[in-house]
């Protein structure tokens, strides 16, 4: 599936709750989150963040890339599943799609190592993962969105990948 460019706009208003970069609250809101739910993150540096934090996320997608630039993964030796996908830059592949529920009934913590672009798969992510789960990911420039999945989420994601070709 691919994103069309009207789409892009959309996919800017943050799915959940943003935490702004700023907030002097942050971590404490990551922790409190964290610890009563089931946690997703994608995005090396959300990863990183709750990595570092000592809050070692169910499922973790990365894909080496920050604001498109080359970084390391984040250092995890906690992982137990390590999965791999294709999935190029505004698309979503059949094959990420099939990873990520392979993901969710692997043996955790997984991660995911995308090669290409993770962005655009917190749309399966959050159509496929359990109710209640957690899912976090960064907003560029701004902070770290949280996303509880209810069925509100999912009827908000489906409708965006009801529009994509």
């Amino acid at each position: 599936m691919h994103l069309p460019k009207d789409l892009r706009d959309e996919l800017k208003t943050p799915l959940g709750k943003l935490i702004k970069n700023s907030n002097p609250e942050k971590e404490q809101i990551i922790r409190q989150v964290c610890s009563e739910n089931m946690v997703i993150t994608v995005g090396d540096a959300t990863s990183e963040i709750l990595i570092k934090m000592g809050l070692i996320p169910f499922l973790q997608l990365v894909d080496g890339k920050e604001k498109r630039n080359k970084r390391n993964l984040p250092t995890d030796d906690s992982v137990s599943t390590l999965l791999h996908c294709k999935n190029p830059p505004g698309e979503i592949t059949q094959q990420s799609i099939d990873i990520i529920k392979e993901s969710l009934d692997s043996e955790p913590p997984v991660r995911v190592v995308v090669d290409g672009e993770e962005d655009l798969l917190v749309i399966p992510v959050c159509l496929f993962a359990p109710e209640n789960t957690i899912v976090m990911y960064g907003q560029p420039n701004e902070g770290l969105v949280i996303v509880e999945i209810t069925n509100q989420v999912r009827e908000k994601v489906q409708n965006i990948v009801n529009l994509m070709k």
